[in-house]
């Protein structure tokens, strides 16, 4: 049975497409050739590449492919919906429908219509789960009282900031917010919240309060940790069981290179 997958940016469409040939053998990718740093072409047999405003087009390469279940793996910027982009009617429909462009809005749009058209959509959180984190301090250097503190007033401004569905990352710093994300996305936001603080900024992402576990699950990887770095941040806080890590070995092999923290936490301790 062929299963479906929806590329987007970074490393986690690569990995959700090695999870997906595991578990279902036959893989049909679809890349957004905005956002695709992975070039299925060389990996897969039934690659193919279209805009992000191609919604029909898609559907009707899955229908004829005989796929009714996709996954969505990797980012797709919204701000591409302000860019002169290309759009097909089911596109035109879908955008003219929105009630608002939250993230939300947007996808579940998107999942009514693949629905519509006999196909499901596989929750990120089956197929991915190993890239959970337990619980706990997976860096060398240990959060100091200040820094807890500021995880603590980072993860209530965060869950409010999901509940509105604008972000899911904030920059704090001595229990002050130095950035919240909205459109321009996680790096874009830790860039300008650990600039402003100077240095010292605490990064923490979170689930929204009600998140939808078909797309959207906070991921972050070594390009997050980059950017905090860069930008003289203090480290990186996610929620455990609900954030996705990719190149865990990686990850803290930088962090303890860099002198970051790195915090895996149970919100409902907190």
């Amino acid at each position: 049975m062929s299963v479906g997958l929806i590329a987007g940016y970074g490393r986690l469409p690569l990995i959700a497409y090695n999870k997906l040939k595991e578990i279902y053998g036959d893989v049909v990718v679809v890349t957004i050739t905005e956002e695709s740093t992975v070039d299925f072409k060389a990996i897969s047999g039934k690659s193919y590449e279209y805009s992000v405003g191609q919604v029909g087009k898609i559907i009707k390469t899955f229908k004829k492919e005989g796929v009714s279940e996709i996954l969505f793996a990797g980012k797709v910027n919204k701000t591409l919906l302000y860019k002169n982009l290309k759009l097909d009617l089911t596109a035109i429909k879908l955008l003219f429908t929105l009630e608002n462009r939250n993230d939300d809005t947007i996808m579940l749009k998107l999942v009514d219509e693949f629905a519509k058209n006999g196909i499901t959509i596989l929750k990120q959180t089956d197929i991915l789960k190993d890239l959970f984190l337990p619980e706990g301090v997976y860096s060398k250097k240990k959060p100091s009282r200040s820094i807890y503190e500021d995880l603590l007033f980072g993860y209530k401004i965060a869950k409010e900031l999901g509940k509105l569905d604008i972000g899911q990352t904030v920059v704090v710093k001595k229990k002050a917010v130095m950035a919240l994300e909205a459109i321009e996305g996680t790096d874009a936001a830790i860039e300008r919240g650990c600039r402003l603080a100077k240095e010292g900024g605490v990064v923490v992402k979170v689930a929204k309060p009600h998140q939808d576990h078909r797309f959207d699950v906070p991921t972050v990887g070594i390009d997050t940790f980059k950017k905090i770095s860069d930008n003289r941040g203090a480290g990186l806080a996610i929620e455990a069981g609900l954030t996705f890590v990719v190149d865990i070995e990686e990850v803290i092999k930088f962090c303890d290179e860099k002198g970051l923290i790195f915090i895996s936490f149970n919100g409902e301790k907190l």
